[in-house]
């Protein structure tokens, strides 16, 4: 029996015994529900059993039983290429945040609450919020990794999704205890896949070939594939500084000061051989020992005197922290090449800049094994799961080969297989395309906040424009401050909304959160100027998750509001299906400049067209001229509003001179069709 249909026979026989007393928020509520309700204050409160088996039997029932649901969405569609990603609305979620939620009457989180109901997130609940995202037009999901993560060095109440324990397990705390022990989590993931697929929606996973959990599995198998330190280093420890140098990139020219430098070699003699190289003998009996010892890392220092480093960055001199729950892998058996002879014979393993830029600094030996297993991780997932696509993590810093490799891998068993690069600078996208990459995540994030400095108006006037590969359009990442935090607030957010969804080259990216205004961010990796007191700037400080981060706490989004922009979000989902042909072909677009704060962005086809007219400025309304004659060499045009003040517009008329004349409120982008 397939995963979906599994869980959902399970449930229909729990249904007699469940009691109307797991509350959802007003969002996940479907359509035409047809179970109990009841309704206190914001919270419906249902059935667990009966409300999730009939969303489950809605989705069965709206899909073709014929086909297998658990192969990637390609196989069902016969696509040979992942063209798919440039047209697609994508949504991005932390399975633990994004449906986390307090089941019961009270006001206070917990993981699983006095009812017995997990209130963090689980793929049972992503199921059920799968029919509110078919509501935007969602056609991929794309989910922070669902492997198994580390409790080890937390930076928060919980293990970050990218410190992986297990690269082939999927993360346990992801099971809801609504299923009991019948089903794991690899089957509820199963599960969720499948019903996303029967929606006509795919799903990513971003992947973390690079690094990995300081106790990863893999040390028990392959201590050789990790770096260790002293154990008396473990609490001090932290990149060396260099008088030498500046806030740098590593590079051929700067090696041997870097080499050179006092703190560099006082760093280097913190590192020692893996357990298994200083006693082999030893090593085996331990490994006897601790195979289902979920704390060996805490008895390999016990007994050896190492612990695995910490990450850090690759820049020279930079002021971050150590990545204290991760790890680099040893992608090289030996040292850098450029380094060699800035070495002693007998330099145990270690991470240094250049190390970390595996991609620049190789080895002449590679870790082969190692290799293999990295590249057959997205393979692993394809083929149990049917994954669509992946996000590379740190894709820059590995070798070129071995990113190859990783690419080759999926592409061999699913051609349409998307990849997106985890590449901020526009400039590379030349570089993601001949390495192999669909899309890369860019940079509009950074740009679009910034429309006093002119970066909007050039990202939808010309960077965009004139990229090869399709990058997200969005306004926001899970790394970076939340769009209705920055200047123009809720209705920079909207404006950002209608933009990404008409930017050409662009993939439309919703992040968690966005449509309901979520203020705190999910990570402060990304545009912060002081990462550690910026995550309490956003909430009072009487919400119970004030200055925490859904990548470190627990964390459920605020989804009981009456301030967001879903209808806007509905809206502009529609409107992109039903125009995606014109949308598709960036020949078909026009900008249109009417100074420092108003422009136009203009799609025209020959037979129809969608005008965007925008006023970046919040004091003043804009009166736009549009010579639309121009472009489609007609004076005649049927004008109808799709978007006025961020609604849905009523309005149709004709042009008979070619020029389209409109005002627009401040700080508004309107949407018009015209044939």
């Amino acid at each position: 029996m397939d995963n979906l249909k599994g869980i959902y026979s399970f449930l229909v026989k729990k249904i007699k015994d469940g009691k109307t007393n797991y509350a959802v928020p007003k969002r996940w509520m479907p359509d035409n529900y047809e179970g109990n309700i009841k309704l206190r204050g914001r919270k419906f409160f249902v059935n667990p059993y009966e409300y999730f088996s009939e969303i489950i039997e809605t989705i069965l029932k709206n899909s073709n039983e014929s086909e297998k649901y658990n192969k990637p969405l390609s196989f069902i569609k016969k696509e040979q290429t992942p063209n798919w990603i440039k047209s697609s609305i994508f949504y991005g979620a932390h399975v633990r945040s994004t449906s986390a939620y307090i089941h019961t009457e009270s006001h206070l989180f917990e993981s699983i609450d006095s009812e017995g109901y997990t209130e963090g997130g689980t793929f049972l609940k992503m199921i059920a919020l799968l029919p509110y995202l078919k509501q935007f037009n969602v056609e991929c999901i794309y989910l922070l990794p669902i492997t198994q993560s580390s409790n080890k060095f937390k930076k928060g109440e919980v293990g970050s999704p990218y410190s992986v324990k297990d690269f082939f397990k999927v993360e346990k705390d992801f099971h809801d205890t609504l299923l009991e022990d019948e089903f794991n989590p690899n089957d509820e993931f199963a599960a969720f896949v499948e019903a996303a697929h029967r929606l006509n929606i795919r799903v990513v996973l971003d992947f973390v070939p690079r690094t990995a959990a300081r106790d990863n599995n893999l040390i028990l198998e392959h201590p050789e594939w990790f770096y260790w330190i002293d154990s008396k280093e473990k609490n001090k420890f932290k990149p060396p500084y260099l008088k030498t140098l500046k806030f740098e990139q590593p590079a051929l020219e700067n090696l041997e000061i870097l080499y050179n430098d006092e703190a560099v070699k006082q760093h280097l003699k913190k590192f020692k051989f893996d357990p298994k190289t200083q006693d082999p003998n030893k090593w085996e009996n331990f490994v006897m020992k601790n195979k289902n010892n979920e704390n060996f890392l805490d008895e390999i220092e016990k007994e050896f005197g190492v612990i695995t480093v910490p990450g850090f960055s690759d820049w020279i001199n930079d002021p971050q922290p150590t990545w204290d729950d991760v790890t680099f892998l040893r992608l090289y058996m030996s040292h850098p090449e450029t380094a060699e002879k800035y070495l002693s014979k007998d330099q145990p393993p270690y991470v240094l800049f250049d190390v970390v830029k595996a991609s620049k600094f190789p080895g002449k030996e590679k870790n082969v094994e190692l290799w293999n297993t990295i590249a057959n991780i997205m393979p692993f997932y394809q083929k149990n799961f049917g994954i669509d696509g992946a996000r590379l993590d740190m894709g820059h810093a590995l070798p070129k080969e071995l990113e190859h490799m990783i690419i080759e891998n999926a592409k061999k068993y699913d051609p349409s297989f998307a990849i997106i690069a985890e590449e901020l600078n526009m400039d590379n996208h030349i570089k993601a395309k001949d390495s192999g990459y669909d899309g890369i995540l860019g940079n509009s994030w950074w740009t679009e906040p910034r429309y006093k400095e002119g970066w909007l108006k050039k990202v939808v006037s010309d960077i965009m424009v004139n990229i090869s590969l399709p990058a997200f359009a969005t306004s926001e990442t899970p790394d970076s401050p939340r769009a209705v935090t920055r200047d123009g607030k809720e209705l920079f957010s909207k404006m950002s909304g209608v933009l990404n969804t008409f930017m050409p080259n662009g993939i439309t990216f919703i992040n968690s959160g966005y449509e309901i205004f979520e203020k705190q961010p999910m990570n402060t990796g990304l545009d912060f100027d002081n990462p550690i007191e910026q995550k309490f700037e956003n909430l009072k400080p009487t919400d119970q998750f004030y200055g925490k981060l859904a990548f470190f706490d627990w964390y459920a989004l605020h989804w009981n509001v009456d301030h967001h922009m879903v209808k806007l979000l509905k809206l502009l989902g529609k409107i992109k299906e039903e125009h995606k042909n014109l949308l598709l072909k960036s020949e078909n677009y026009k900008f249109i400049d009417f100074g420092n704060d108003a422009f136009v962005m203009f799609w025209w086809n020959g037979e129809e067209g969608i005008v965007i007219p925008v006023n970046l400025n919040k004091e003043h309304p804009f009166y736009f001229d549009i010579n639309l004659g121009y472009y489609t060499w007609r004076g005649y045009h049927k004008v109808k509003t799709l978007i006025e003040n961020y609604r849905r517009g009523e309005s149709e008329w004709e042009v008979q001179d070619g020029t389209l004349k409109v005002g627009i409120n401040p700080f508004e982008a309107r949407v018009f069709l015209i044939k």
